[in-house]
């Protein structure tokens, strides 16, 4: 059976156009949510595997959307990847922070982004909680 994957972004041109890439390359099964609002009604009515989440949506935005689902015992094993055009690296933080898996910029390779779907299906809250505490090591934010 085919891993399911939410994809969540407000761009109504990308969203199509990443659902039919993701089908086409690989064997994912993708759902779509244009705003974050939506995309937590479909996790709960769809189960996906993995969440890719864009961080400025309206109603609920992607750093929400992931909190949302981080607390709620229900969904907080979900993986979840942001893929955003936000590229300072506090953003990566934040997205690290607040309980993504995989922080991918915009405009991203196809391929890239299907290897990243399985690694972050493959992973646990273990090794994401060790790779925020590295980078935080390694640069933490700064006001």
């Amino acid at each position: 059976m085919p891993h399911r994957v939410l994809l969540v972004d407000d761009d109504r041109d990308l969203l199509p156009s990443m659902a039919a890439l993701l089908e086409e390359l690989s064997d994912f099964r993708v759902i779509t949510a244009e705003n974050g609002a939506q995309g937590l009604e479909k996790v709960y009515s769809d189960h996906p595997d993995c969440i890719i989440i864009d961080v400025r949506m309206p109603q609920l935005n992607g750093y929400q959307l992931v909190q949302s689902l981080r607390g709620d015992p229900e969904t907080e094993h979900i993986p979840l990847i942001i893929l955003s055009a936000m590229v300072q690296e506090r953003d990566q933080w934040m997205g690290l922070a607040v309980g993504v898996d995989y922080y991918l910029l915009k405009p991203v390779d196809g391929f890239e982004l299907i290897a990243t779907i399985q690694r972050a299906i493959e992973h646990t809250e273990s090794d994401r909680l060790a790779r925020l505490q590295q980078l935080a090591e390694d640069a933490p934010p700064t006001p």
